[in-house]
């Protein structure tokens, strides 16, 4: 019988996906058709590969024991297929997704859209906020280049460190920490603003304070950084972070930035993507370009 390929690539996806549904918008076609390929799998494999439980399917035992395989498979020939010696960016055409933290896009996305449309014009770039919760759309492909304050902790996801920053203190014109030294004590007695996307109240700054026996009251949280220092600049919430990522919002605000009166360590940004695109030209000009674009924002360099 003669093997039809293209039952990998469904087969990955189903197995990815965990649904019929899934796996159709994952390869853009119908679910029908998906529905038409599972069956086609199912005889060639002789296993059922996806079985109904409720209103969900789950993989067999055989479809376990060879999704990581299969997977591999699909990236190799992916990348056997897609194999290039030179890039030519003027006639590049290609959907970049980029997610960063919203503070980093507000700082240098701008230059970042005009660097690649001036380089390469048939490229589109996506500029994607990031999400409340841990998602696997870099794993899966759906993200090319991620921004991240740590290293990944998968080992399929590549990174690179582009600068390291300082916290800094963000206050509105007229703010009493302004006036005098600003102690440890004086610090925490203010009340404070988190930056959370999962709007948590504490952050590292709480563990710095606990061994000069002190505590701070945070008043709130906010989910971006342009939204935190605005609220700094209408009220007299404190509002701790990164200096370099927050600069350009908080000179067009009038904020003021006084030094963090406590012994932190810098800051780290990295960008992410996933191996596969470790070999891709394209998207290594990209993440070179954007590297290039997101250091001029530091002062610190990389250790």
């Amino acid at each position: 019988m003669q093997l039809d390929l293209n039952l990998l690539t469904a087969l990955d996806a189903l197995l990815e996906e965990g649904s019929v549904a899934g796996a159709a918008a994952r390869l853009h076609v119908t679910p029908p058709a998906m529905s038409r390929s599972l069956g086609r799998i199912r005889k060639v494999t002789g296993d059922q590969i996806l079985v109904r439980t409720g209103r969900s399917m789950v993989p067999t035992t055989r479809a376990l024991a060879m999704h990581a395989e299969v997977h591999a498979l699909v990236q190799q020939a992916q990348q056997l297929l897609s194999a290039q010696h030179e890039l030519d960016l003027s006639a590049l055409d290609r959907v970049f997704t980029v997610r960063w933290h919203d503070a980093l896009t507000a700082a240098c996305g701008t230059t970042l859209t005009k660097a690649v449309h001036r380089q390469a014009p048939g490229v589109r770039l996506r500029l994607s906020a990031e999400t409340s919760t841990d998602t696997p759309e870099l794993r899966r492909g759906e993200v090319d280049l991620e921004s991240s304050s740590g290293l990944p902790t998968l080992p399929d996801i590549s990174h690179r460190l582009v600068g390291r920053d300082r916290l800094v203190v963000a206050v509105r014109p007229g703010h009493p920490l302004a006036e005098g030294v600003l102690s440890p004590q004086r610090y925490a007695a203010a009340e404070h603003l988190t930056v959370s996307r999962r709007a948590r109240l504490r952050d590292p700054i709480d563990d710095a304070l606990t061994p000069h026996g002190l505590h701070r009251r945070v008043a709130a949280a906010g989910p971006t950084t342009v939204f935190a220092l605005q609220l700094a600049l209408d009220t007299d919430l404190v509002v701790t972070l990164p200096d370099a990522v927050t600069r350009s919002a908080r000179d067009r605000l009038g904020l003021l930035t006084l030094p963090l009166p406590l012994p932190l360590p810098y800051v780290s940004l990295y960008l992410l993507w996933h191996q596969r695109y470790d070999e891709d030209l394209a998207h290594r000009w990209l993440r070179d370009l954007a590297t290039e674009t997101v250091r001029t924002l530091f002062t610190a360099p990389p250790a």
